[in-house]
Order: C-alpha cells, then sequence, then structure tokens
C-alpha cells in the first residue's frame, strides 16, 4: 500500500488566509530576535540519496526548535492591553518553551498548562525561562481544554501551538530563508502535526517559488493532516505513541488544512523504526541531534518515501529537544540493528574454569564483552549446566558471523538474542 498522498482539492478556503506578506511582515518582526539557522549541504545524506541535501538547522534556535518563531511573531503583535493580561498557552514541549523565553524576554506573564506526565526535565526548562507552569490534566487534550479556560477566566490571550494565522506566519519565515541560501532549491521536505510549520512554509515557498516541490512528512501512527486531506475536514485520530512526539498531534489545524491543502504537494508517513534510525543517522555522520520530528524529513528521504533524483533538497530539521533517556535506547538499538551490538545466550558446563575457556574463545575473535548474567535455573538448562548471556560490541554482521562460527566449532549451543 502507498505511504504517500496527492494533496486533492478537498479543503474549505480560509477567511483570512495567510498571504506572503503576512509572512514578509513577520520576518521583519522577528527577525533581530531568532537566530538565522544555517541550511549546510549534507556530504553524507547526499551521497545516500543521490540528490544534493541541505540541512535547516533550525534545531539550533536558542530553545532548541522553530516554534519560537511563531511564538515570538504572535508577541509582538498582542496590543499593549492583551500584554499587559499575558499570554497562556497548552504544551508539553517545544512550543511551551519558545513562549515562554520570548514572552520573558518581553515582559509578559506567561502561563503554560502542561499534561501531568511531562517529564520532569520539560517542566523545570519552561519554568527557567520565567513561565508559571500549571500541570493539568492526562493527556495534551485536557490541558488544552484547562488553558483554554483559563484564558477565557482570566482575560489572557491564548496562543495556539499552530492554528493561529500569526504563529503560521511566523513559522512561514523559513521559507523566506531556505528560498536565499539555496536559490536552486527544487523539494523543501518539512514534518507535519498540525500543520503550522508546512503551511507558513509552503505558503512563502509557493507564492515566491512555485517551480519547489513541497513534501510533508508524518509518522505513520498519527496521520492526522494526512487523514484530513482524504475526509476533506480535521479528523481527531484515535490515541497512539510515537516518539516523534512534536509532532504527534491528533487532529489537524482548521486553519492550517486549507493552506496545506492549497500549497503542499505530497504528504508521505514514515513508522517508527524509520525515524529512530535517522536520529542515530543525524548523530553519528552530521554530529546534529534531532529530536523524532525533527529527523522525520531526513527519515522519508532516505527510505525514498517520495521518488526523487538529482534534486536539490532542503530538508528541516525543526528540533533538537530529546530526551536522553529515549537518545540512550534509540542508539542502543540502533548499534543492534547495525551488527556494531550483540546478546548471545551460550550453554556451558558449569565448573571452574567454564567460562575462563568461552571468553578466550571471545577474545581470540576481538569481541568486546560489556555485560553478562548467569542463570541456572531458566531457559530450559540441564542440571549440571549454566546458560549466560553476553552482550558484546562487535564490528557488523560479518563479525557477528565468524563469533558464532567459532562457538559453533567448539561445541557450544547457543543462540542470538533478538
Amino acid at each position: 500500500m502507498s505511504k504517500s498522498i496527492s494533496i486533492s482539492a478537498k479543503a474549505a478556503p480560509l477567511a483570512k488566509p495567510v498571504s506572503l506578506a503576512d509572512i514578509r511582515a513577520a520576518r521583519a518582526r522577528i527577525r533581530d530576535s531568532i537566530y538565522l539557522s544555517p541550511c549546510p549541504r549534507s556530504e553524507n545524506f547526499s551521497q545516500l540519496t543521490g540528490n544534493s541535501v541541505y540541512l535547516k538547522l533550525d534545531n539550533l534556535q536558542r530553545t532548541g526548535a522553530f516554534k519560537e518563531r511563531g511564538a515570538l511573531n504572535k508577541l509582538l503583535t498582542l496590543t499593549a492591553e492583551e500584554r499587559s493580561q499575558g499570554v497562556i498557552a497548552a504544551s508539553a514541549g517545544n512550543h511551551a518553551q519558545g513562549l515562554a523565553y520570548h514572552a520573558g524576554r518581553h515582559g509578559i506573564r506567561a502561563q503554560i498548562c502542561m499534561p501531568l506526565t511531562t517529564p520532569l526535565i520539560k517542566v523545570s526548562a519552561t519554568k527557567s525561562y520565567g513561565a508559571e507552569v500549571v500541570l493539568h490534566g492526562a493527556n495534551y487534550d485536557e490541558a488544552c481544554e484547562e488553558a483554554v479556560d483559563r484564558s477565557r477566566r482570566f482575560g489572557m490571550s491564548f496562543v495556539h501551538p499552530f492554528d493561529d494565522e500569526v504563529v503560521i506566519a511566523g513559522q512561514g519565515t523559513i521559507g523566506l530563508e531556505v528560498l536565499e541560501q539555496i536559490p536552486e532549491v527544487d523539494v523543501i521536505v518539512a514534518p507535519i502535526g498540525g500543520g503550522g510549520l508546512i503551511a507558513g512554509v509552503a505558503c512563502a515557498i509557493k507564492e515566491t517559488s512555485p517551480r519547489v516541490r513541497v513534501i510533508g512528512v508524518q509518522p505513520a501512527r498519527l496521520p492526522s493532516m494526512k487523514v484530513a486531506l482524504a475526509e476533506g475536514r480535521p479528523v481527531t485520530l484515535s490515541p497512539a505513541a510515537t516518539i516523534a512526539d512534536g509532532i504527534a498531534v491528533r487532529r489537524a489545524g482548521e486553519k492550517t488544512l486549507p493552506l496545506v491543502n492549497k500549497y503542499v504537494d505530497e504528504i508521505v508517513t514514515v513508522d517508527e523504526e524509520e525515524i529512530a534510525n535517522a536520529i542515530l543517522l543525524l548523530l553519528e555522520r552530521e554530529k546534529t541531534l534531532a529530536e523524532g520530528a525533527g529527523a522525520a524529513g531526513i527519515a522519508a528521504l532516505i527510505n525514498h518515501k517520495t521518488p526523487l533524483s538529482g534534486a536539490q533538497v532542503a530538508v528541516i530539521v525543526g528540533g533538537g529537544n530529546i530526551d536522553v533517556t529515549l537518545l540512550s535506547r534509540i542508539m542502543e538499538r540502533g548499534l543492534v540493528k547495525d551488527g556494531r551490538l550483540v546478546r548471545l545466550r551460550v550453554h556451558l558446563p558449569d565448573y571452574p574454569g567454564a567460562l575462563h575457556r568461552l571468553t578466550g574463545i571471545l577474545a581470540q575473535h576481538r569481541a568486546n564483552i560489556v555485560e553478562t548474567s548467569y542463570d541456572r535455573a531458566y531457559y530450559g538448562v540441564n542440571l549440571g549446566d549454566t546458560a549466560i548471556d553476553i552482550t558484546m560490541e562487535t564490528r557488523g554482521s560479518d563479525h557477528i558471523a565468524e563469533l558464532l562460527s567459532a562457538l559453533s566449532a567448539s561445541g557450544y549451543v547457543h543462540e542470538r538474542i533478538l
């Protein structure tokens, strides 16, 4: 089954569509406070994909993500009275930090409603930028309901993370920058959650250079924009977990959908393994830290989700705020998949010197042991025998095959633990 969708013409038009003029005005408004992120050519990904690949590194913004652009544009368009009343938002990540940081810089009171399950590190980061954090609800939807309710009760301006024309225009400034940094760009690839980023970027690109293709990428587990385009309206999807939590949006925006329908050429999806591998490749080959959402575009490109050859391709790496525990798991899993980490279960007689003989064989073949675990009662071992799980650093699949052959030749019963 195809994993892409061509954009149809079903969505209703915007009452006040975002225009190129809005995006240019946003750029003039925010440019002194937003880092002009680089867009270098990646030799690694260019060689890997057969295209000339450039990485728009907006993960290098002060708070680690592109969300600052839209948040700041919104803050700078508030009236003096609105500023005095403060702003409020719901977010468990990048939008929270971007809004908190720039609100603090402009002396605007900010409240952020976050789910009770939000990791402490994200809560602490948001507080460190000067925002008041309100923990409420089991998920984003419940936190958002609380934020909207508080905005009404206390007269605070609600700043939506994506479904707001001013926020969309702010995110669209990335598109203007890419066109200046790579004038001959043929394709731009951007992640999609609720659609704020790609709606703004696509508008900026298509209204300036209509020949450029715009491709959106969503996690296969939550393709909310793809479904919305197929249905002609936003549809609320069932909850699903994805490592691309920055684009884990269950319902596409009412205001972003018509813009995506008008300007985006194609939407593709990527699965969890593809995203994880892209995170690892960006870190190892480009020395670039990307979160799941930030790596989605590269995941689509290296897995050939759309046919491209010899094209000038800009990929937006929109965020780098990844939990270190998750990053550790991704790295370990990637090493296993790449054959650089292996776990074997070996049966051996339970007497002094048996382990010494086994480790001697492993040392002879230059495998580095990082962890061992004995068991005499489980794994179906015979009385008088034991089983040992050994995790080793290896040089790849050929090295693993060499180890397995050596163990078999020495008479060991063994199996690879996957």
